[in-house]
């Protein structure tokens, strides 16, 4: 992947699960361990039963605004755009996706509470 086609993605949930990644996006991801500030996790109970298969669970995390020194640990995985709308597609209503900071640095798309 070349800069130009590269998204970086943080997951912090269900994305990281290999069979998810193999069922979302055809094939196993590469990340790095970071980190988001500001955010803290709740959970939300998914309905959509091919997100609950991929994921094998109806119960997933979420991120939602928190204090500044609330800080989510997650994978920033780099992906194509083509990924990216897959990712769209996985992730269910309750979801919308956001440019985040990330503590080592730089930006990623990242889904939070809609």
């Amino acid at each position: 992947m070349t800069a130009e086609t590269t998204e970086r993605l943080f997951s912090y949930g269900t994305l990281q699960q290999a069979e998810v990644q193999i069922s979302t996006f055809g094939r196993r991801l590469e990340g790095r361990a970071d980190a988001l500030t500001g955010w803290r996790l709740e959970w939300v109970k998914i309905t959509d039963e091919a997100v609950i298969a991929a994921s094998g669970s109806d119960r997933h995390p979420i991120l939602v605004a928190g204090a500044p020194d609330d800080a989510v640990e997650g994978t920033v995985f780099l992906i194509t755009p083509a990924e990216l709308a897959a990712a769209d597609d996985y992730e269910v209503d309750d979801y919308r996706r956001v440019a985040a900071q990330l503590r080592a640095g730089g930006t990623a798309w990242v889904y939070v509470q809609a």
